[in-house]
């Protein structure tokens, strides 16, 4: 299937917009038009959680408020991203088809409420959002503001009825075609837990399993495959009778950490929209990390998310000021959001939008950020910075469809965090596998280093540098790609903690994979876990540098060794490897560092390999210079990501789209300030 690309020359910047708790206030609606104008906004979510206004009562179908909404967006030039109600169902169905509402693993039956409180197997729940998608792409499929459709919202949880019981039974069924099968990839002698008829399955929970592996790596694949089936399910009509509207549904991000939605496999889910959007909300201005950690962390789910399908992406949700469910809902400081919002666009999103246009009266979304206020004012702070944002985005429009060329390549796979996540062995406390990359991919964004994210089934062969640490569950499809790559002359970075287990969380019986051996050039004897006052030394290069958490003994066979351990019962013992492989080289940090390792260790890779990074702007740390590309021009997003005035040096004349001058030399940048030069190739 061809898939489908915005018919928008502009960058978009708007949001999610619910005229329909506003119905009862023409007066609101009315302003809502001119607000949009003032603040320089140009397209609209709408829908998102409008069931109730569209089908009150079973059957009876109300569109003449989005009729008008639609037709007075377009009427000022705007766009529309159209909505299925599918992620809060109305009162009605629940009461009169109860078997919508999710059961919780505990076998408990939900009520009525919340968000995603249905039942994905549901076939009365695919009946209801089939009749009322077909409905919306019936009425809106030819107007002339539908841009694109939005499925549902931030697809997540799970069901453990009766219904998904048998559903998981079947999809295992599919999968390993026999019980002698699924008992030897689960290891079923453990525990007496031999499984001899498949109505003995059940789903894991805290009631029952939940100690067998590769029962629970395989739920959560069920998961995410249920999850897709529902969401195609969702687009037949929209496929059917808008086959050149583009599709997205909304990705997410765990909050606090800002490390990747770890609920579904988005690099499975990102094969089936046209184009991926997602929803950030960082906690800007936090007590626990420098603003330039953060940026690094941001930077890390952008570049993954639009590695997933090597295009760019969406942000669907920011926030211009703070959110209502953090911990501590502090708002952005003055500024933030225009650099935050350049962040999104230097990473390869062709918009900003927010949730939400304008805050709700009640319920527990009134506090959250908006662009309107409750005082309904264009003249409050947050509704300036919006415009200023909207004011920047015109000037940078020639930057929508251009992309960012990356020689280097972290691979992230949910999978393996799933796996690793659940075993019990190491530290509770200190797996940190996606904070682990995010550690290595910080060496590169604070050197202007561009970076993809990929997944183990993405291409490798456009990259000069793989970074693959920590990666714990590796199939021997994955082992024999890497083999490949390294043996085609492409350098690869792992570490400890690396290809333990199989695709079903099985230990391979040779221990560390002969093949892995044979790459790197060593066998791993140990990986001992430290507690967190312990520390080791890494000497590396005439210095030494803290080890904390993890440490891998490691017996050298053909390696050259490049780092010791400098204490314990290993000390002297390789700690960092290098091993020829092929027409490629191999490297191993076989132990946890501080930064200043891996800053260091990588500074000689990108010297090394000559790989490509910003050389026309020179800066301090804590600015990030990101660069996206044409066939013609590159845009230089410079970003100060610190709280004091940075000055930098710009060693060629290149036009500042922002200030629509020309500029070089040493230049100032603000707290929170941003720059973005283009410069011809």
């Amino acid at each position: 299937m061809t898939k489908k690309k915005m018919t928008e020359s502009r960058l978009l910047h708007g949001g999610d917009y619910n005229p329909d708790q506003w119905l009862n206030y023409p007066h609101i609606l009315q302003d809502d038009l001119r607000l949009m104008e003032l603040s320089k906004t140009n397209t609209f979510t709408l829908g998102v959680f409008a069931w109730s206004a569209l089908e009150p009562k079973e059957g009876e179908f109300h569109f003449e408020w989005l009729d008008e909404r639609m037709d007075a967006i377009h009427k000022m030039g705007g766009r529309v991203i159209l909505a299925t109600p599918s992620g809060a169902r109305p009162a009605w169905m629940s009461e009169k088809y109860p078997e919508v509402l999710r059961t919780a693993e505990n076998r408990m039956k939900l009520l009525h409420g919340g968000r995603h409180n249905h039942c994905f197997s549901s076939p009365i729940y695919r009946e209801k959002v089939a009749i009322i998608n077909r409905k919306l792409a019936e009425r809106y499929g030819n107007h002339p503001a539908l841009l694109m459709w939005h499925i549902s919202n931030e697809y997540g949880g799970d069901c453990h009825c009766n219904l998904c019981q048998a559903n998981f039974r079947a999809w295992l069924k599919e999968k390993y075609e026999t019980l002698n099968h699924l008992n030897h990839s689960w290891w079923g002698p453990f525990w007496s837990h031999t499984i001899t008829e498949w109505s003995q399955i059940e789903s894991p929970s805290s009631l029952g399993e939940n100690m067998v592996h590769g029962l629970t790596l395989d739920w959560k694949r069920f998961v995410t495959d249920q999850t897709i089936n529902f969401y195609e399910h969702e687009i037949i009509p929209l496929r059917e009778m808008t086959p050149d509207i583009p599709i997205t549904t909304n990705f997410m991000a765990d909050t606090h950490d800002l490390i990747p939605f770890q609920s579904l496999n988005y690099s499975k889910f990102a094969k089936h929209v046209d184009i991926l959007s997602w929803d950030c909300y960082p906690a800007w201005h936090n007590d626990w990390e420098e603003t330039k950690d953060l940026a690094t962390k941001v930077g890390f789910i952008n570049d993954l998310y639009r590695s997933l399908k090597q295009q760019p992406f969406l942000i669907m949700e920011c926030t211009p000021s703070g959110v209502n469910w953090h911990d501590v809902n502090k708002t952005k400081r003055p500024g933030m959001h225009l650099l935050s919002s350049l962040q999104f666009i230097a990473h390869g999103s062709d918009s900003v939008l927010y949730f939400q246009w304008r805050k709700s009266r009640g319920s527990s979304e009134k506090f959250h950020g908006a662009v309107v206020d409750h005082d309904n004012s264009e003249n409050n702070r947050v509704f300036k910075e919006v415009s200023a944002v909207g004011d920047a985005l015109e000037k940078m429009k020639e930057i929508k469809d251009t992309n960012k060329n990356a020689k280097i390549a972290i691979l992230y796979d949910w999978e393996s965090n799933w796996a690793i996540n659940d075993t019990q062995g190491f530290a509770k406390a200190t797996k940190q596998y996606p904070q682990t990359l995010q550690k290595h991919y910080s060496s590169f964004w604070s050197k202007d280093v561009s970076v993809d994210i990929i997944t183990p089934g993405q291409n490798l062969d456009k990259y000069e540098l793989v970074i693959a640490p920590m990666l714990y569950l590796m199939s021997e499809e994955t082992i024999d790609k890497l083999e490949l790559y390294v043996s085609n002359g492409g350098t690869l970075v792992s570490s400890y903690i690396t290809g333990l287990v199989n695709e079903t969380d099985l230990a391979y019986l040779s221990g560390w994979h002969t093949k892995l051996q044979n790459i790197f050039g060593i066998d791993i004897k140990e990986t001992d876990t430290l507690y967190p006052l312990d520390r080791n030394r890494l000497k590396y290069n005439d210095k030494e540098y803290e080890i904390i958490d993890y440490c891998t003994i490691i017996d050298n066979k053909s390696a050259q060794v490049l780092g010791t351990y400098g204490d314990d019962f290993y000390q002297g013992c390789p700690a960092v490897v290098v091993n020829s492989y092929g027409n490629g080289k191999a490297y191993y940090l076989g132990a946890r560092t501080e930064q200043a390792f891996l800053d260091d260790f990588y500074h000689e890779l990108i010297e090394s390999l000559d790989l490509p990074r910003s050389k026309v702007i020179v800066h301090e740390q804590g600015v990030s210079v990101q660069l996206r590309e044409s066939e013609t021009h590159q845009y230089y997003f410079v970003m100060n990501f610190t709280e004091k005035l940075q000055t930098i040096e710009v060693k060629e004349s290149m036009y500042d789209l922002l200030s629509q001058q020309n500029v070089s030399g040493m230049i100032e940048i603000p707290v929170y300030g941003a720059m973005v030069f283009k410069r011809e190739v």
